[in-house]
């Protein structure tokens, strides 16, 4: 297959691609028609937005061409989903038209993204460029994703992201075959969903009078307040448009820590017994970034307040999962406060640092019974049982991995589910680059090489049966020093097009020369043309540098943990 071939430049890599002999090319123009057979009804209407306004071609039904016109034929197929799976798909086009099989319709839509990267460029604008060819190359292409859970999750809540800008990385995840977005919704800088039985979360919690430029030990301060958040009818419609782009939305109200800006609207949350300190009077929004040392109360009137969250957010978002946060609780109120000393008695735990595992267990038992599956950081391992010997798992839970490997691997040997994210890996707020032009370097320096050579599946699970309960991975853009959009893109791009590879592609397949290779030959010509602010190779241009503000950039390669 020659190099130039538009199968030698798909991001991320399929599985199999075979190039007819004949090197021919089928055109689409004004007599193509559109046959979309049942279940794939979404995906034309995705296709007809999307192909329909780069090509400027109507795509109308039917099962024939006009005058001889090629004919895009959308299907699912049995056949597909046995040997592929339901995400997998087979793509051929030839001399006639092309055909998208589908092992479910999800299937469809990813092949769906595949043809549109075969079209050029060009097939990712908003209009069409006119002179310019739309011819897709005689080609077979057989696909399917390596893991089920390929995500992202952008921190809406330490800057707020406006809808369209949500509905924006949806696309953006769809066009690189990636499935879930998690929306961290809510924080001690922020709360973002409007709740309607308790009206004060968004008009309090969603607004903060100023904010940190950089990170906390910077100096400099933008004076402006701070805020925004999501109607039920924005949530409807992004889970809606998420749907028909086969994107699962995970949201998560972070608890029992987390919680400043929930306690700052109403503050009975907080543990109201804790005196003599000013550190723990009733609080205002988090103006700054860290921990915060606000933490929920363990009482039972807490518990009513948040499952009355928690019945608005099932009602908003349908997807199986929900996540609960549970990092990065501080225990020091609980401690201070003579209402969690007695709780944790009366619960019979060793000391108050037992009640966020108390925490967990009753929104675990709250969400399965409403068939749900809990979803919490980490930490949510750390209560041992009586012996001391390994984590207590929450029934059904899974787990997201970000303090490392370790305890997404004690996760899957316990029977938990796990979804990779370990933060010396795959958290997108850390710098790209060791040079000084780096805009607010946080973390550890990671890569585009570095993060196409993320692996999901850690060598303590490889060939044991714990190793099927990784259900994926997920690449995490924090947001404490990313104040916008544009800023939020040069973090993310180029980096999740290799992070979509690592989780779709199969792991003996990935080279990081061929990769590169693509990415020059085609994709970053896609980038551009969907307007993406990403990281060019060479470094930031000189609108991405954030010079004077302070970061918080660890030195030497990360540690494997």
């Amino acid at each position: 297959m020659h190099d130039t071939h538009p199968a030698r430049a798909l991001v991320p890599l399929p599985r199999s691609v075979t190039v007819p002999a004949d090197g021919g090319r089928l055109e689409l123009d004004a007599r193509t028609v559109l046959d979309a057979r049942e279940g794939t009804e979404d995906t034309a209407r995705v296709l007809r937005c999307t192909l329909g306004a780069a090509t400027g071609l109507p795509l109308p039904p039917g099962s024939t061409g006009v005058d001889g016109g090629a004919v895009l034929r959308l299907r699912v197929d049995e056949t597909v989903a046995a040997e592929l799976g339901p995400e997998g798909y087979r793509l051929e086009v030839t001399a006639s038209g092309a055909e998208i099989a589908g092992g479910a319709a999800a299937g469809v839509f990813w092949g769906v993204q595949t043809l549109r990267q075969l079209l050029g460029p060009d097939a990712y604008r908003g209009a069409p460029l006119p002179g310019r060819p739309r011819t897709l190359p005689h080609t077979v292409v057989e696909d399917a994703p390596r893991f089920p859970w390929r995500g992202f999750m952008v921190d809406v809540a330490r800057h707020f992201t406006p809808k369209d800008g949500v509905l924006r990385w949806i696309d953006l995840l769809a066009a690189h075959k990636l499935n879930v977005l998690h929306l961290h919704l809510t924080d001690d800088q922020g709360w973002r969903l409007h709740v309607e039985r308790f009206p004060r979360l968004t008009e309090v919690g969603a607004w903060r009078p100023r904010t940190r430029l950089g990170h906390r030990a910077s100096p400099l301060w933008d004076e402006r307040p701070h805020g925004g958040f999501y109607t039920h009818d924005d949530i409807r419609e992004i889970v809606a448009y998420a749907a028909e782009r086969h994107v699962t939305v995970v949201p998560e109200i972070d608890l029992p820590g987390h919680s400043q800006a929930a306690i700052a609207a109403y503050p009975e949350l907080g543990n109201t017994d804790v005196h003599g300190d000013a550190a723990h009077t009733a609080p205002e929004v988090w103006t700054d970034w860290g921990v915060s040392p606000h933490v929920l109360a363990p009482t039972e009137a807490v518990l009513r307040f948040y499952e009355g969250v928690f019945e608005e957010v099932l009602d908003l978002f349908p997807g199986e999962f929900v996540h609960i946060g549970g990092d990065e609780c501080p225990r020091d109120q609980w401690r201070r406060s003579p209402t969690a000393r007695a709780r944790a008695a009366r619960l019979g735990l060793d000391g108050v640092d037992g009640l966020q595992a108390w925490f967990t267990r009753h929104f675990g038992r709250l969400l399965a019974e409403r068939g749900r599956r809990l979803v919490g950081w980490d930490e949510i391992l750390d209560d041992r049982g009586a012996d001391g010997d390994g984590p207590v798992p929450v029934p059904g839970a899974v787990v997201s991995s970000w303090r490392g490997y370790a305890g997404g691997i004690a996760a899957a040997r316990a029977g938990l589910d796990v979804v990779m994210c370990p933060e010396q890996q795959v958290y997108l707020d850390h710098r790209q680059d060791a040079g000084e032009d780096e805009p607010v370097p946080i973390g550890y320096v990671r890569t585009l090489r570095d993060v196409h050579g993320f692996e999901p599946v850690p060598p303590e699970l490889e060939g044991t049966e714990a190793a099927g309960r990784v259900l994926g991975a997920q690449a995490n853009l924090w947001t404490e020093v990313v104040e916008d959009r544009r800023r939020a893109e040069y973090q993310a791009f180029p980096r999740l097009a290799a992070f979509a590879e690592v989780v779709w592609s199969r792991r003996e397949a990935r080279e990081w020369e061929d990769f590169e290779r693509r990415m020059a030959g085609a994709h970053y010509a896609r980038l551009d043309a969907l307007g993406v602010a990403y990281r060019p190779p060479s470094g930031p241009r000189p609108w991405q540098r954030r010079p004077g503000i302070a970061g918080f950039p660890r030195q030497g390669p990360p540690p494997s943990v």
